[in-house]
Parts: C-alpha cells; sequence; structure tokens
C-alpha cells in the first residue's frame, strides 16, 4: 500500500462521525481497533484470517515509518569486520568488548558473551562446532554508561540481564545505543535517518547478523530483551526483523493515550521520533501508529511483556486495556500461549521473580520440542 493510499486511510478513519464503528458503538478507532484490514483501495475490512491480518501488518509497518522514517535497503552490506579490544573470562563465558561495522562508516561497540563449553582456550569458536546455542541481543536501559549496565555495571539492580543470560549458557551481544557508551559522541543529524529509534533498529539487525554469523548460534533460536528505552527497542527490532522468535519487554510500551496522559513530548527527542512533533503535533490521535499495533504485530513470535503498576512511565492500565485485543492476534495464529504480560507491584524496574521468569520463557520457546524439558 502506498502512503499516499495510508495518509487517505488515516484520514477517513479520524474524521469520521458515523458509519462503520466498533463493537462497543463508538467512533473507530483506527490504530487502537486491531479487528480491520485495509483492502486494494484502502477500505477497512473485518479481519477473518491470517492472511487478513498479514495485510494489515504491513500497514502498521508504513504507518511506523511515516513517524521513524523509512529502513534503508539491506542489500550488499558491508563486512562486520569483528574487532575485540579486551576479554573477561569467568567460570561460564568469556565476555568480549567489541566493535563491528554496522554500516560504511560507522562501527557499534558491543559486548559479545561466549559460553567457555563452546570456546577453545584461545577464545576463538571451533568452526565444526553445531548450530546449538541461543543467540540474543540485550538491549540497554536509558544510560551513560551503556552496554555496561546491562552487564551490571550501573547503580541500579535487576539490569544485568545480559551478563545472566550468558551465566545460563546463552550467547548474547549487548550493543552500545547509539548516544550512549562508547558511542557517547553520536551524531543523529549527520546521519542518513530520519530518526533515532530507525537507526538502533538497524544497528540491532546488525546485531543479529553478527550472532549468526558465529557458528555456534542456532539461526532458529534467536531472542531480544531491554529494559524501558531497550524495552521498545526491543519490540522495534521483533517487528523488523523476523528471525527474532522471542522478544522480552519490561517497562518498555503503553498506548499513546496512556503515556502520560497522552502527553507523548517524551518520544520526540533526538534518540526516538522527532518527528511526532514536528509533523504530529504531539496528538495521540494523528500518530501514524500506537503500541496496540506494533505489540501485535509481534505474533506468532513469543512476546513477554514486563509491566509493573507503579510505573509512572508506562502506565499499565494501558497494556491491560490492550491485551485482550493483542491476544486475539495470538489466538489468530493459534498460540495465545505466546503472549504473556506480567504485572508485579513495583515501579518502574524489572524484578527478579519476572526477569527470570522472562528467562525461562525465552528457553521455553526456543528449546526444540522433542528436548524440552
Amino acid at each position: 500500500m502506498s502512503r499516499r493510499t495510508l495518509f487517505s486511510l488515516i484520514a477517513l478513519l479520524s474524521t469520521l462521525s458515523c458509519g462503520w464503528a466498533d463493537e462497543m458503538g463508538k467512533l473507530p478507532a483506527s490504530h487502537q481497533s486491531l479487528d480491520w484490514y485495509p483492502d486494494a483501495q484502502g477500505h477497512p475490512q473485518s479481519i477473518r484470517s491470517v492472511a487478513d491480518w498479514e495485510k494489515r501488518r504491513a500497514a502498521i509497518l508504513e504507518g511506523f515509518e511515516l513517524a521513524a522514517g523509512k529502513l534503508p535497503s539491506r542489500e550488499n552490506m558491508p563486512d562486520l569486520d569483528v574487532r575485540v579490544t579486551e576479554r573477561e573470562v569467568t567460570d561460564h563465558f568469556e565476555r568480549q568488548t567489541i566493535s563491528f561495522v554496522s554500516e560504511a562508516g560507522d562501527r557499534t561497540a558491543a559486548y559479545l558473551y561466549l559460553p567457555r563449553a563452546a570456546a577453545a582456550a584461545d577464545g576463538q569458536v571451533p568452526p565444526d562446532a553445531p548450530k546449538s546455542k541461543i543467540g540474543i541481543v540485550a538491549l540497554q536501559p536509558t544510560g551513560k554508561l551503556g552496554k555496561k549496565i546491562v552487564d551490571g555495571q550501573g547503580p541500579r539492580e535487576n539490569r544485568a540481564y545480559a551478563r545472566e543470560l550468558a551465566e545460563r549458557g546463552h550467547v548474547v551481544i549487548a550493543p552500545d545505543y547509539p548516544s550512549f557508551g562508547d558511542s557517547e559522541g553520536y551524531d543523529f543529524n549527520a546521519d542518513r535517518y530520519e530518526s533515532g529509534t530507525m537507526k538502533g533498529i538497524w544497528n540491532h539487525m546488525r546485531c543479529v547478523d553478527l550472532l549468526l554469523s558465529l557458528p555456534q548460534v542456532d539461526p532458529e533460536r534467536i531472542a531480544t530483551i531491554g529494559h524501558s528505552l531497550g524495552g521498545h527497542n526491543a519490540i522495534f527490532l521483533g517487528l523488523y526483523d523476523r528471525r527474532v522468535k522471542v522478544v522480552v519487554s519490561s517497562c518498555g510500551w503503553t498506548p499513546f493515550h496512556d503515556y502520560y496522559e497522552g502527553d507523548v513530548k517524551g518520544w520526540t527527542g533526538e534518540r526516538y521520533f522527532p518527528l511526532i512533533q514536528e509533523r504530529y503535533d504531539l496528538d495521540p490521535d494523528k500518530i501514524p501508529f500506537d503500541f496496540y499495533e506494533l505489540t501485535a504485530a509481534l505474533a506468532p513470535d513469543a512476546f513477554f511483556s514486563n509491566s509493573p503498576i507503579h510505573d509512572v512511565n508506562f502506565d499499565w492500565r494501558g497494556i491491560e486495556k490492550a491485551a485482550p485485543k493483542i491476544r486475539k492476534i495470538y489466538e489468530l495464529y493459534g498460540v495465545p500461549e505466546k503472549l504473556r504480560i506480567t504485572y508485579p507491584d513495583s515501579e518502574h524496574d524489572f524484578p527478579d521473580r519476572e526477569r527470570h521468569e522472562s528467562y525461562r520463557f525465552i528457553e521455553h520457546w526456543l528449546t526444540p520440542q522433542e528436548a524440552a524439558p
């Protein structure tokens, strides 16, 4: 569907004052309703099949890109050129401090965790190692320390999910988000992207490329996990990269109308979506996508959401309101059990119980059925 057609559809849905309405008899909520898809003329039709939903999913991506910019072509990718600058060896893993080419003219710094059992004494992986390991992209929350936060080096507890997953025997990559850690001086105004979010998606897809370049990582066993900034970036990565089979988002989302009661200015910084202010006037009704759609568009891949009831950033009540609609899409695929939302009695945090449950969730859905405990 063209952008012009999508704009026409959005205008239609936002200006209707009678006629097509949702099950409650209210005016149609274009992004809050997951019951319709656009036909070839951009007219809303009822979703009755997975094929119908896939048409809506394509429209969701187009709407997202109206605010985030287009994802550049991934044809003719440069070599990753992975460089290791430091190694730390523990009883469970070797943590390598690396950088790799994310795109021409830009390198991304990251921690790469390799299980000790899968690495030789010199830190290299034998070329004949079986492709049996889960590969995980661990995305940082907001903080100057960048990747160090998910290694447990930050001031807050419950953030060391990269290190903890490595201790469980998984291959983990934890990149710095642009403007943090070793990427502190990143200039968003000098790159080719319309949003920091799209640059993040690009970098994180390159992390998946790197994981799949390792001989021990099973290409069918890829997950991503993140808290806060990393929580919504995990959703964005899962949205664009279907190689990712499990998404874990902690304190990463709520519908726009439920984010500070509709005050979406927090989404407009250069790391996120500047066009929400420049093009859409900070109006949730004008933004051409919502998290109802993004999270439902992860189906049929497994999705775990940690959504504390005292999180002042991402109101759990908006998530609870969206959850039944999202579950209907998982039911459409026949996999309602692949959607898990927890509501711990905590603030903007990733508590022990929910964090370790998310690890088991990853392992459950990425363990071959015949080998599952």
